[in-house]
């Protein structure tokens, strides 16, 4: 009488081209790129609130800017957050102005344009209600840029309007 079952080799070689196809599809998806696209998808949503939430405001406002925006100088970049120094401190991928050219936009928040000053998800610096890792540039025409301080797998991450 013959036995059933397999042998020894036969398992191995099964266990062998299961290892591989898991390999395979471990490197095909590359957990790293995933992770660094979500947090780039984050900073594009956190930009686009905060420029639409100042574009509303100026609509409701008659034109006019928030007074920490109105009293940036024109052409300069500054940090968005609550710190009063340190702003330029971090690694950041734009110039900022200067130690003390940080940007409150905390009457975004209490006027109900803005849920909550975004911070960026933390990449290769860490970022913080002082230094949210988000940058604001008023230009004399008008226009407001905000810009990501980092981006993983994007060239970078800015909206102007």
């Amino acid at each position: 009488m013959a036995k059933k079952g397999f042998t020894l080799i036969e398992l191995l070689i099964v266990i062998s081209i299961i290892a591989i196809l898991a390999s395979v599809v471990f490197v095909a998806l590359d957990p790293l790129k995933r992770f660094q696209d979500a947090r780039d998808s984050s900073r594009w949503a956190d930009i686009s609130a905060v420029v639409s939430a100042i574009k509303v405001y100026q609509v409701d406002n008659s034109g006019n800017y928030p007074s920490a925006i109105t009293s940036m100088t024109s052409g300069t970049v500054y940090m968005i957050g609550t710190g009063t120094t340190g702003c330029d401190d971090n690694a950041c991928d734009v110039t900022i102005g200067g130690d003390t050219n940080c940007v409150d936009l905390a009457d975004l928040v209490t006027g109900g344009y803005l849920g909550e000053v975004p911070v960026s998800p933390n990449g290769v610096s860490t970022w913080s209600d002082d230094t949210t890792g988000y940058v604001l540039t008023r230009y004399a025409t008008g226009i407001v840029k905000v810009q990501a301080c980092e981006s993983e797998n994007s060239e970078s991450i800015s909206i102007s309007k």
